[in-house]
């Protein structure tokens, strides 16, 4: 096999996975957004969800800055050397993180620190399989950690939320499913994708939930059991009223696939992978021979461009009354914004992830934070010849893991506004309502949409903590994001929480015997 044709072979998967949604994905976020009505949070969020994904394709960077991890799926034909696959993955994950299309990922899970170039122990993973056929079938998936921690596995029978017993029979497995949608909320960057395994044991299980986000998105399950209960799934998730981002609304599930395998008589597990929006699954087929590419695959049928989604985006914003926020911003100004407020930021933000809110717990600030916000994102930079670093993609991550440090650190430094998206706990509510700070979310997922508001980097420190996890000092303009947590103890997540969980309950009673 000429090593040089795969490397370059695997190179434009790895982009065009980053980069380029499947056709099968755009048609599920089309017609999710034709369901949602008009004028609310989550139209305005699947409007620019479809700008971004326009964005995407035309500048050829990342759909979301968090590029996942990487999991390669792998057919070869008898007598084909895995091990030279194995070192053409690596070189080319190497050249697409160094070209900025995939963020540097891989950390050390005892020290924390990152590679730098998405390699490391177990990193990518990669699952090699044989078969008859000539040709090597070569898929990708990358899985933001957003929707990676919002996973599920259930062991039957189990007492769930809302819905009572789950018992080991066909409609336990039911509950458990809508039970893991409504337990995502809008972390996971909803409206998203669910992938099931039923069986096995809690290893195989996972593996083979997440095997079934590589279907297509419009397959018909052969096992008429399952068939029938994707379609129930499909037909009642949406009732829960989450919606997108966890803004409310008709559109929270987007695809459901679910697999079967036989299991041992004293476990019973029903594992679900869940997928945001962002659903980046690509392959190909090479040739075993000279490595180079001869299909795409998930390539059936018409891709939708979103071009038009631009001046209507542009317009449901517009339509909204959009308040002006630029630091260091007073206590005053913040107590007057209230839960479903739409705001634009202008001038400096600072961003802030786990290794951050850590190191500000313990430490002082490199940086007056009086006043400030901190956007919850890990962004994905280059820099250029003459050293100055420019952002290429940049939305928010799900803010939950902050939920032990944040509260705090709002108060020991000032801080007044907090970006991310999914939403926090009652010990930040509870922080915001004493010191006066509020909660933005904006729209998960959206890293071309946000990288555009950014004119510059003014700066960066805590470099020692990776890329993704340094404080990046940001100059931004029109940054547009919505209150969801004020100073006044409101919260729209809690309300969708508690909504959803009354909504779920419908379904409480029986429905496959």
């Amino acid at each position: 096999m000429n090593s040089s044709n795969l490397e370059n072979s695997l190179y434009d998967l790895i982009v065009e996975t980053s980069t380029n949604l499947p056709k099968d994905v755009r048609r599920a976020i089309r017609k999710g957004k034709d369901q949602e009505n008009a004028g609310t949070r989550s139209a305005m969020s699947l409007a620019t969800i479809t700008q971004n994904i326009q964005m995407a394709d035309e500048n050829v960077s990342p759909i979301c800055q968090d590029t996942g991890l990487p999991t390669f799926k792998i057919k070869t034909p008898i007598g084909v050397n895995q091990i030279k696959i194995k070192e053409s993955i690596h070189k080319a994950m190497v050249r697409a993180t160094k070209d900025g299309k995939m963020r540097p990922n891989s950390v050390d899970s005892l020290t924390g620190e990152n590679s730098g170039d998405n390699l490391g122990i177990g990193l990518p993973v990669i699952k090699f399989e044989q078969w008859e056929k000539e040709e090597i079938d070569i898929r990708l998936i990358l899985k933001g950690g957003g929707c990676e921690n919002k996973n599920i596995q259930y062991s039957l029978p189990c007492e769930l939320d809302g819905l009572g017993r789950a018992g080991r029979d066909l409609d336990g497995i039911r509950k458990c499913i809508m039970h893991s949608i409504y337990q995502a909320q809008g972390q996971g960057c909803s409206a998203g994708f669910i992938g099931v395994g039923i069986g096995g044991d809690r290893s195989s299980g996972y593996d083979l939930a997440k095997e079934q986000l590589f279907r297509s998105a419009e397959d018909l399950n052969p096992n008429k059991d399952l068939k029938k209960l994707e379609e129930y799934i499909m037909k009642n998730a949406n009732d829960l009223g989450i919606g997108t981002m966890g803004f409310g609304g008709e559109t929270t599930l987007l695809g459901c696939k679910i697999g079967v395998m036989n299991r041992i008589p004293a476990s019973f597990f029903v594992s679900v992978a869940y997928n945001c929006w962002a659903f980046r699954r690509l392959g190909i087929t090479v040739d075993a021979e000279t490595g180079s590419i001869l299909d795409g695959l998930y390539q059936e049928g018409d891709k939708i461009e979103f071009k038009e989604e631009n001046s209507e985006r542009t317009q449901s914003i517009e339509s909204s009354k959009l308040i002006t926020l630029e630091a260091p911003i007073t206590e005053q100004k913040i107590r007057s914004l209230k839960v479903g407020d739409v705001v634009t930021i202008d001038g400096m933000m600072y961003t802030g992830r786990d290794a951050i809110h850590k190191y500000l717990s313990d430490h002082d600030s490199p940086v007056d934070l009086n006043g400030q916000i901190i956007y919850h994102c890990g962004p994905v930079m280059m820099k250029d010849e003459n050293g100055s670093w420019h952002v290429k993609a940049a939305g928010p991550t799900t803010s939950i893991r902050e939920e032990p440090y944040q509260g705090d650190i709002m108060k020991k430094f000032g801080i007044r506004a907090v970006i991310g998206k999914g939403g926090m706990g009652p010990i930040t509510l509870d922080a915001l309502k004493e010191h006066g700070g509020v909660y933005l979310n904006a729209i998960g997922g959206a890293a071309q949409y946000y990288a555009d508001c950014i004119q510059r980097v003014e700066g960066v420190d805590l470099t020692q903590f990776g890329i993704p996890e340094a404080m990046w000092h940001l100059k931004v303009k029109g940054f547009t994001a919505v209150v969801t947590m004020d100073s006044h103890g409101s919260s729209l997540h809690r309300d969708i929480d508690q909504s959803s969980l009354q909504k779920l309950a419908k379904h409480k009673e029986t429905v496959f015997n």
